[in-house]
């Protein structure tokens, strides 16, 4: 999941689900979430299977039964993310257990594995990111998939007397399950906002605004001042949707949301949320507070507009301040912004989309899975957790880890809003399990309403009938959450 460069989808491409985006951002401590497990499908083999590697003893400081010397093979998406991240970790296990290790950086995960998965030959370990990655629910139901259970049990790599479980983010865990098996760990975390200049909105004594209505009256003065309020990937407007469906979410409340996954009938069109959210957008480009030609970029030429100062707004994840560096000045002061008020909201000023990421898979039939879950405990050790941060200005799942450190613009700004928002989180499964649906089909309808193409009503309306029709194909695996 995941994407290129986070994503350099080939252009002309770029669907997927970028919930799992090689996005990011991470944690500080706050109260345990109720997250639906990613993929609400059928556990994998077993709970507590033990690896089949020829493992050596189990040692305190062996504690997975690594065998010395036994070469290890990481299959590493290679988008926004890069992956020199899981070659410095790949480094340390070298280093530890004197075995060679095998890396390839890719953007074709599932192409590239597919075959060798049906072949009974899958490598060890895997970051299964971007737009071509491999069905994970498959996978799972085949038995493909290493309980990550005896990972989670495991001491930490900091703190001997504190297992793995319990220095990860709680929403990690509960993601990261098929049914009660653990076997995806999500390694990073993505903020999802409205991004902005910080540089730009003090020079011109402009506030981040904290209501729909609010933000109206901003982009009147922001036009005046001749410059676009707005700009988006109209190439992809699904990018759009990181915003929209969230912002749904905070006004009609979650339990309205889940009824939008669940794929409900009338789930749109009985939704106070949507009306108010759908209506803003459409008045947005009724006054023409798009840039100019914003239905023609991907989402780069949309983020480098944005970085020129052609824009003040972008709606994206925490992914774009490493994929969006090249263009950006050094004293942009990169921040994004909770989401913003509307009327009667069921969830409090100052909520944020905030979701696990970038999921990690450890072959069971792989050669060395002992291996391949000790590669992923290194990289939740704090040294690791910090270099993320570091190499690619996002957090991960470890908590705290970046406590003390200098944050990028970026990744300060979406972990004071995370920190902000304390549990007041938004975690959306729609884009994830219908991906089809929502970056084609209702992405359609977004860029023709951004484009002043369609009204609000008829919006709203053909949105419920594609998600109806989704509902009623056979062919299309269904999936349900409660929270």
């Amino acid at each position: 999941m995941g994407s290129t460069s986070a994503h350099n989808h080939p252009e002309g491409v770029g669907r997927r689900d970028l919930i799992k985006r090689s996005a990011a951002l991470g944690l500080i401590t706050v109260p345990t979430m109720s997250f639906l497990s990613a993929c609400a499908t059928g556990g994998g083999g077993g709970s507590d299977k033990e690896t089949k590697a020829a493992g050596a003893e189990k040692t305190e400081k062996n504690p997975l039964g690594v065998k010395q010397g036994a070469p290890l093979e990481a299959f590493i998406f290679k988008g926004g993310l890069g992956d020199q991240y899981a070659k410095d970790a790949e480094a340390d296990f070298k280093a530890t257990y004197g075995a060679e290790v095998k890396h390839t950086g890719t953007q074709q995960v599932g192409p590239k594995l597919t075959p060798r998965f049906a072949g009974g030959n899958p490598p060890d370990v895997i970051d299964n990111s971007g737009a071509d990655h491999l069905d994970m629910n498959k996978l799972s139901t085949q038995g493909q998939l290493q309980d990550l259970g005896q990972l989670l049990d495991a001491p930490s790599l900091d703190d001997p007397a504190k297992k793995v479980r319990d220095t990860i983010h709680p929403s990690t865990i509960e993601k990261g399950k098929h049914g009660d098996t653990f076997d995806v760990l999500y390694y990073a975390f993505t903020i999802y906002g409205t991004w902005y200049s910080q540089k730009l909105l003090e020079s011109k004594g402009w506030a981040y605004p904290k209501t729909l209505d609010e933000m109206v009256t901003l982009c009147g003065e922001i036009k005046k001042a001749g410059i676009a309020p707005w700009t988006y990937a109209g190439k992809f407007p699904y990018y759009v949707h990181f915003n929209l469906f969230a912002q749904i979410a905070k006004i009609g409340g979650m339990e309205g949301w889940i009824a939008i996954d669940n794929l409900e009938p009338n789930a749109w069109t009985k939704n106070d949320g949507v009306k108010q959210v759908v209506e803003h957008y459409e008045e947005l480009a009724a006054k023409k507070y798009f840039l100019e030609g914003s239905q023609g970029l991907t989402h780069i030429q949309s983020q480098t507009a944005w970085n020129k100062g052609k824009a003040v707004f972008i709606p994206n994840g925490s992914w774009v301040e490493n994929e969006a560096a090249p263009t950006t000045p050094a004293d942009f002061g990169m921040a994004v912004g909770p989401l913003f008020d509307g009327s009667g909201d069921k969830m409090p000023h100052g909520t944020l989309r905030a979701e696990p990421s970038e999921p990690y898979l450890v072959s069971a039939k792989g050669k060395n899975p002992a291996g391949g879950m000790e590669l992923l405990r290194i990289m939740l050790s704090k040294k690791h957790a910090q270099n993320f941060a570091t190499k690619v200005k996002s957090l991960t799942c470890v908590m705290d880890a970046t406590a003390g450190m200098t944050l990028s613009p970026g990744l300060a700004s979406a972990s004071k809003v995370f920190k902000d928002a304390g549990t007041n989180l938004i975690s959306l499964q729609l884009q994830e399990w219908y991906p089809a649906l929502t970056d084609e089909k209702i992405g359609g309808l977004t860029g023709q309403l951004l484009a002043g193409e369609l009204k609000a009503a008829e919006w709203i309306k053909k949105t419920q009938e594609e998600c109806d029709k989704v509902a009623k194909d056979s062919s299309v695996a269904k999936f349900k959450r409660t929270a």
